[in-house]
């Protein structure tokens, strides 16, 4: 079948009207950080089956897949056809095509919502306290109270001494309880720069009485400093009063409002969920423990601080409309967001009046999935005999390769389905293949091809490496056998406790040219409230 292909300005114009398109990068995650245009959203071609539907939930959309050259694009589109999706077409030559017509190309992951928050910071002028300064209140023991607005196993990594977990959404909501004291000074970090000014810009633009500032830098200035971060701590923030929750949710009211947030019914929900013209996306913004012991059917746990850091991993659809809710806590923690939203040129609406009773479905999100194929299944007590009494058995693992490094079935390789070809010279021969994955649908998909590149039974085990653990056998740990390069995540400079200076110098450098790199693209429409 020849697939239609587009070219630069088709694209564009798409951006530049504010119509719906799902520009994929279809890369593995590392190749497409090192370069990419800005709305390019990653949608790697091993996990298109397990991700699509929940990340396209419009199969009507305009989806133009993207590589460098290798032929992914291609293969992408092919399969996104075969799942459903009807207008979907090829970028011709790729970034480097990209690149010849002039567009801008940009690094690093989570590029729209980091750009973004350099925009922010140079309109408003966020305040921010450096390093040693911030180690001067700290050891003076000045009436200060550092906030820590990543996610928590972030903050659990390192931290900034006496910093509590605060993730960015519960912000406005929190603080309040945390520093009831006006004339207490509120510290904001996170690991470089973005979810901290955004954080501080959120409680200076909800209103909050206390002087508010980032830790420029983040983690990487504390350690740029030669300070020393904490490890492995656990504040949280607590529950807050009926009081503190009515006054947070009238100040998030106002700002969102002034953003330009639309209000949503679960009328206008019921009729957005079938509507074919238009792209839809439905978030609970609470914390996953929240969303879990209840929520609205058809709503995916997105916690509103990530969802403004990351927001074209869940939402690829530039353009499409996007409805958030907070049951409870007085829809804080969806405003907050929203308001967030609105500035970057999203059409956002929060869902106001959910009654209890409404959060009938409970447990984590599960992402939609298309019908999955028919292939010989093992169970782990079996394959975990045949390891053992059959030299002949090779299990090969497509999970992450982070999820990999941290506990794997003994033995296996590691392999990413994107490279399989170059994976199968590496994995040793044998007469029978098991295949694994977390999540365990992955290797399902990955069956058919395995079984094109040997003549040796292949067998999917059945719930895939969860099964395994549940079951209680043993993992083995660390970068064993690894028959494909780690290209399935880029390694951030502000990831972990020991990373090189020069790489956290130059992220910093890098994000501090990203309004500059804004202006040149020119297709973002953002503005700053």
């Amino acid at each position: 079948m020849s697939i239609p292909v587009k070219h630069y300005s088709f694209v564009r114009n798409k951006l530049l009207n504010k119509e719906e398109i799902a520009f994929l990068d279809v890369r593995e995650e590392d190749p497409h950080a090192r370069e990419h245009p800005l709305f390019a959203a990653n949608l790697p071609l091993s996990r298109i089956e397990i991700d699509a539907y929940g990340k396209l939930p419009n199969t009507n959309i305009p989806i133009v897949t993207l590589d460098d050259g290798e032929g992914y694009a291609e293969l992408a589109a092919q399969r996104l056809l075969s799942l459903g999706f009807s207008d979907v077409s090829v970028f011709e030559g790729g970034v480097q095509a990209w690149k010849a017509a002039d567009g801008e190309v940009f690094k690093d992951v989570n590029v729209p919502s980091k750009s973004f928050g350099e925009l922010v910071e140079s309109k408003r002028h966020t305040p921010s306290l450096s390093a040693q300064e911030v180690k001067q209140l700290i050891d003076n023991q000045a009436d200060v109270v550092v906030v820590d607005v990543r996610r928590f196993d972030e903050y659990n990594t390192m931290s900034i001494p006496t910093g509590i977990s605060v993730p960015g959404a519960e912000l406005v909501l929190r603080l309040p309880e945390l520093a009831p004291n006006p004339k207490t000074k509120i510290i904001v970090n996170c690991a470089g720069r973005t979810r901290s000014i955004i954080g501080t810009q959120s409680l200076i633009n909800a209103g909050i009485p206390n002087e508010v500032n980032a830790l420029r830098n983040g983690t990487i200035g504390w350690t740029l400093a030669g300070q020393e971060l904490d490890k492995g701590q656990t504040r949280k923030f607590k529950d807050v009063s009926q009081g503190t929750t009515s006054e947070a949710a009238q100040r998030a009211r106002r700002v969102a409002d002034s953003a330009g947030v639309k209000r949503a019914t679960i009328a206008d929900v019921d009729q957005w969920k079938s509507q074919s013209e238009r792209t839809t996306y439905f978030f609970d913004t609470r914390t996953p423990e929240e969303y879990e012991s209840g929520h609205l059917p058809g709503f995916r746990s997105v916690p509103g601080g990530q969802l403004v850091q990351e927001t074209e991993m869940v939402a690829p659809v530039r353009g499409a409309r996007i409805v958030l809710v907070d049951p409870s806590g007085g829809s804080v923690r969806a405003n907050m967001p929203a308001s967030w939203l609105a500035q970057m040129a999203w059409e956002v609406y929060v869902l106001d009046d959910v009654s209890t009773a409404a959060l009938t479905e409970k447990g984590p999100w599960q992402p939609p999935l298309p019908n999955l194929p028919q292939v010989k299944m093992v169970d782990a007590i079996t394959l975990a005999n045949w390891l053992k009494a059959d030299s002949n058995t090779i299990a090969v693992d497509f999970s992450t390769h982070a999820n990999y490094v941290k506990g794997h079935i003994p033995g296996s390789w590691y392999a990413l389905r994107s490279q399989l070809a170059d994976a199968m010279q590496k994995i040793p021969k044998a007469n029978r293949y098991v295949l694994t994955s977390a999540p365990a649908e992955l290797s399902l998909f990955v069956a058919q091809e395995f079984q094109v590149q040997t003549n040796a039974e292949v067998f999917v085990l059945e719930g895939g490496n969860a099964a395994w653990i549940s079951t209680g056998l043993e993992l083995e740990k660390g970068p064993n056998h690894l028959a494909s390069p780690p290209l399935d995540r880029y390694k951030r400079p502000y990831e972990g406790t020991s990373v090189d200076p020069a790489a956290m110098q130059a992220y910093l450098d890098w994000e501090f040219g990203l309004v500059e790199q804004l202006g040149k693209d020119g297709t973002h429409h953002f503005w700053v409230l």
